[in-house]
């Protein structure tokens, strides 16, 4: 319990037939406390009585309501008015918080569970959202990573959530979730616990001296000669040596007058500067991170974080030097422990490009659960900054359930994709066929256009970041790799499918590459893996961007289409 409150607890054994357990107080001084303060009973055999004696600090009540889930639990009470007049005096509005959220706590352990409501709290008018919440936190951690994703996605886009709501998710997702919510867009703050707090230092050349211990106690034997250019000039330079050039020292001819009086006022700004660039340099080294780590390098540097608000360039070597630690999976829980996960979801939130940039890339880094590729020292990541590349799987199931919201599959349905989409239609199609909710969609299905669709997958993968999310920037570039296992299975399981339904089918090819930026060209789609296995399949003399743009009507792309659609609508006619 914090320090501003207390609690006085009374069991009592009840359903046996021995004697109650007594108490350390009569019960005539419990009945006058009940009293004045009120009572509360969890479980059926803990009796609690609360006095609030200050509401400025955060009142938290572990009620244990989800042990089976292995999850603690708060109850997180808002600060109330001084003014008896408007909330009938501190005691009771106290009182009232804490009954309210536990009542909403047990419910949402009872519609969990599927356990009748214990009858003290029958009358309690649940809300949805309080069961929804534990739902959403049971399901981030589901074994299948389809079901994680959406849930967190699903925490983030919620905007009702109360205060104490916020703080339970703080407090009891696990380091992948919290990672999650901070690389989705818009992200609530109070989402994320604050760093943890720090022990006070006596002045800024403490925070100077704990820099260069730690710089001392790694490795300076066998550095690249940048990591020894500036691990050398931050040694070497201090405040001492800063007053010196300013007043001058009395062995070079100088006024020591003039460096005594500056001497105590020399900013350790600076020398901080020259310490965390080594460390910047030190951090590409993933055997000095260890160092870094064992050093308790991530709570000096969250010291020197929160100090230092004011120092754009030092908060910036900050983050790069969490980016870097953060390329090693091994330290992503020292990471998250240390507070950093809610110091980079608010930069992302910064308006300076340099800076959102920076907390992108460690919380890439960081994010093992969406992005496959690192991102080492130097990289700027300026899109996609939040989690937005979706699985063909998730997509797939997204776009069915709004399109037979729209009504598609009411008539007879031609399909026309290009690339990335022919793979999401086969998707779509095979998932349909399994779910009795599609059969229309299914059923109505006349045709299928495939514009350059890497059935077998594509070579991009092997390229560059920029050239895949040029082309591909909606889906993880694994799902596209050539001969990928998935696109294969994606495959058998179509043909089956168009074979069983027996549907039209026309698939045009790229033969012309495509240029991407002034260096690079290649083809996105080779005529080998545009091969669907059935259908007619027609080369054509365009690249991968313009497949699917014929420049006019009277072009082959678009009379070749026209005809295909004309044709399976008339032979549903004679049908």
């Amino acid at each position: 319990m914090s320090v501003s409150a207390y609690c006085i607890f009374c069991y009592r054994q009840i359903g046996t037939s021995g004697p109650a357990t007594k108490t350390h107080l009569p019960w005539n001084d419990i009945r006058k406390i009940a009293k004045v303060t009120g009572s509360l009973i969890l479980g059926g055999f803990v009796f609690i009585t609360y006095e609030v004696l200050s509401l400025k600090k955060l009142l938290q009540l572990d009620t244990q309501a989800i042990h089976q889930e292995k999850l603690k639990s708060f109850v997180y009470v808002r600060t109330a008015s001084l003014n008896p007049s408007e909330y009938q005096g501190i005691t009771y509005q106290a009182r009232k918080e804490i009954h309210k959220a536990v009542r909403k706590i047990l419910e949402a352990e009872a519609k969990i569970f599927r356990r009748p409501f214990h009858e003290h709290f029958s009358t309690f008018d649940g809300e949805d959202h309080e069961c929804a919440l534990w739902l959403l936190l049971k399901k981030s951690q589901s074994e299948d990573r389809e079901i994680r994703l959406q849930a967190v996605q699903d925490l983030a886009n919620n905007r009702h959530w109360h205060d104490y709501q916020y703080g339970t998710v703080a407090q009891t997702c696990d380091q992948r979730t919290a990672i999650g919510l901070a690389r989705s867009k818009d992200i609530d703050l109070r989402f994320f616990l604050p760093p943890p707090p720090l022990p006070k230092i006596k002045n800024d050349y403490a925070i100077e001296d704990e820099l260069r211990l730690l710089l001392v106690s790694l490795p300076q034997t066998g550095l690249d000669p940048c990591v020894q250019y500036f691990t050398s000039l931050a040694l070497r330079e201090s405040s001492q040596t800063l007053a010196a050039q300013r007043g001058g020292l009395w062995c070079f001819g100088g006024n020591g007058l003039p460096y005594c009086e500056t001497l105590s006022k020399i900013p350790s700004e600076t020398v901080e500067l020259f310490c965390l660039q080594a460390l910047v340099q030190h951090s590409k080294v993933p055997s000095h991170c260890d160092k870094i780590e064992a050093k308790g390098g991530l709570q000096l540097l969250q010291r020197i974080y929160q100090l230092r608000k004011d120092s754009a360039k030092i908060q910036r070597n900050i983050i790069r030097i969490i980016g870097n630690m953060a390329l090693d999976e091994r330290l992503h829980s020292s990471i998250v422990r240390a507070g950093w996960v809610s110091v980079l979801a608010e930069v992302m939130k910064s308006p300076h490009v340099i800076q959102s940039s920076h907390a992108s890339r460690a919380l890439a880094n960081l994010d093992r659960e969406t992005v496959k590729e690192k991102y080492p020292d130097g990289v700027y990541v300026l899109h996609p900054q939040y989690r937005s590349r979706k699985s063909i799987a998730y997509r797939s199931n997204e776009l069915l359930d709004k399109l037979r919201a729209a009504g598609v599959g009411d008539r007879p349905l031609v399909w026309v994709s290009h690339s990335m989409g022919g793979l999401l239609v086969k998707k779509m199609l095979v998932d349909a066929s399994k779910n009795p909710e599609m059969d229309k969609i299914v059923n109505n299905t006349r045709g299928i256009v495939f514009y350059s669709v890497p059935h077998h997958g594509s070579q991009l993968a092997e390229y560059s970041i920029n050239a895949r999310y040029l082309l591909f920037p909606s889906v993880e570039v694994k799902e596209l790799s050539k001969d990928s296992p998935a696109l294969k299975e994606l495959n058998d399981d179509f043909l089956a499918f168009a074979k069983d339904k027996k549907f039209s089918v026309l698939s045009f090819a790229e033969t012309l590459p495509t240029h991407i930026g002034s260096m690079l060209k290649l083809h996105v789609v080779p005529l080998e893996s545009a091969k669907l296995g059935i259908g007619d399949l027609i080369p054509v003399d365009v690249n991968h961007l313009n497949i699917c743009k014929p420049k006019k009507k009277d072009a082959f792309l678009y009379q070749r289409t026209l005809k295909f659609i004309q044709d399976v609508l008339a032979q549903e006619l004679r049908d």
